[in-house]
């Protein structure tokens, strides 16, 4: 039966317009719910594939810990994030960038390992020389710079020399910047003059590496 409203007149019945106000708040719930279901699933999504990402550096680290388990127990290179780092005594005198030959043997037995880490995940080898804070007087060398940037190169090409093919190595130089250790002591200044070598990705080179 219609209701009558107070003049006698039939008015609108009101359950057709309650079940219209329902349905749009049902259906404004049903969108709510699934943006949210949608949020969640993006969300476990990036959560997997983080864990994807942990899981596989390391992997990779455990695998290059590995490849190099003979120079890391003798104390010769040290490990830290992926990257391989020489003291700059190994390989070379004081402001000098000619190779020692404890530096060439040890680079020797680099050269393996190293290349077989690389081609099994198709990455190249970054040769980086660093230096301490300590201005150069005399010499060859323009300044740090130029000293990081020899040494980086001479690395390279030694590594080259021993069965590294030149397509997966490239030579960089930072001079006194990056320091593991502040300059303050002669012991720092030493820790800080350094080679390093990491793995990286390809796209990551520059395109006109130093040969």
């Amino acid at each position: 039966m219609d209701d009558i409203d107070a003049s006698g007149e039939h008015a609108a019945p009101l359950w057709p317009i309650f079940g219209d106000l329902m349905s749009g708040l049902l259906g404004a719930f049903i969108l709510i719910l699934v943006g949210v279901m949608a949020v969640q699933m993006e969300l476990t999504s990036h959560l997997q594939n983080e864990v994807k990402m942990r899981q596989l550096e390391e992997q990779r680290r455990m695998s290059l810990e590995k490849a190099l388990a003979v120079p890391l127990a003798a104390g010769r290179i040290t490990l830290s994030n992926g990257r391989i780092g020489i003291s700059g005594q190994v390989l070379f005198a004081l402001n000098s960038d000619q190779l020692q030959p404890e530096g060439r043997q040890l680079l020797h037995s680099l050269v393996t390992p190293i290349q077989a880490y690389l081609a099994a995940r198709g990455e190249l080898l970054m040769v980086s020389g660093f230096t301490d804070d300590k201005p150069i007087r005399g010499g060859p060398f323009t300044d740090n710079w130029e000293l990081s940037a020899q040494r980086a190169l001479t690395v390279t090409r030694t590594l080259i020399e021993e069965g590294m093919p030149s397509s997966m190595v490239f030579a960089a130089a930072f001079g006194s910047e990056q320091p593991v250790k502040p300059n303050t002591d002669d012991d720092a200044r030493a820790q800080n003059r350094r080679v390093e070598m990491a793995p990286v990705p390809k796209t990551a080179a520059p395109k006109n590496p130093a040969p």
